[in-house]
């Protein structure tokens, strides 16, 4: 499988992040997992454009995951010669969210159609709600969903990908909890949003304080690898962004807590088991 951290930003906007959203291509799918801003220059800039998704998964509905979603519809729907309805994955809430942005983009929709005489059909959109169990197992990829904590925002859901004898984890933003531990075990790429406290107490902002209690700090993500035997921990979305030069402060930190391969995402990160 091959991993590709196409964006690795976070709400605050960075000029050399993107917003969250990870490609996992296992077999012959091309998974996305979240929509954060700029996706559709990353895939492409992966070599991919959103006709070839076989899956989009979101997470959960936080809206630095799913700002671009509306984009990649359009596009898709817009770019492709023939009907191509996107698979969408997602915690409970997914389908009535696909239908606010479906309602939202109801005027472009109306002036495409009215210009161009080979697209008669909507953008198709089929959304499974996933939150705890198998989600498909196609192909020779598998896909498990598992209940992650990002409280209050809920439900939020982790996934684990595998194929080939491999198996790769998404967590999304999330505490450590049962859910990701049980997807976890004995993966072989497990991919985490992180916080460096430290770091983010020195932001002087009360609201950007808000984050501690529902996003794992570098300490618990490589507890969570290391006593779930996962062989690399790949660190995304990280808040604040690592200052150029102070990355392997980050790598230092997790693997006094992990002994396998740490990874300090930047976007276009390639991660391959």
């Amino acid at each position: 499988m091959k991993v590709t951290l196409l964006g690795t930003g976070s709400p605050i906007p960075d000029a050399s992040r993107a917003g969250p959203s990870t490609l996992v291509q296992a077999g012959n799918q091309n998974l996305l997992f979240d929509c954060g801003r700029g996706v559709l220059m990353r895939l492409a800039a992966a070599g991919l454009f959103p006709g070839f998704l076989h899956r989009v998964i979101l997470t959960h509905l936080h809206s630095d995951h799913t700002t671009d979603f509306n984009d990649l519809v359009t596009t898709r729907w817009a770019m492709s010669p023939v009907e191509n309805p996107l698979p969408v994955v997602g915690p409970p809430g997914t389908q009535a969210y696909v239908d606010r942005v479906l309602a939202m983009l109801t005027d472009d929709i109306g002036y495409r159609i009215a210009h161009h005489d080979d697209l008669n059909w909507q953008p198709g959109v089929n959304v499974t709600e996933a939150h705890d169990g198998e989600v498909f197992d196609d192909d020779g990829v598998r896909m498990v969903a598992a209940p992650s904590d990002h409280r209050p925002v809920a439900p939020t859901s982790a996934f684990r990908i595998e194929h080939g004898g491999a198996a790769v984890v998404i967590a999304g933003d999330t505490v450590p909890c049962e859910g990701l531990d049980r997807l976890c075990a004995d993966a072989d790429v497990y991919v985490q949003t992180v916080i460096r406290p430290e770091m983010v107490r020195a932001i002087p902002s009360i609201r950007i304080q808000d984050i501690h209690d529902y996003h794992s700090t570098i300490e618990q993500a490589a507890q969570t690898a290391a006593h779930n035997r996962v062989r690399t921990l790949v660190l995304t979305h990280p808040v604040p962004a690592p200052i150029p030069g102070t990355e392997p402060e980050w790598i230092a930190e997790a693997a006094a807590h992990f002994d396998g391969e740490i990874v300090l995402a930047a976007d276009l990160t390639v991660v391959e088991t």
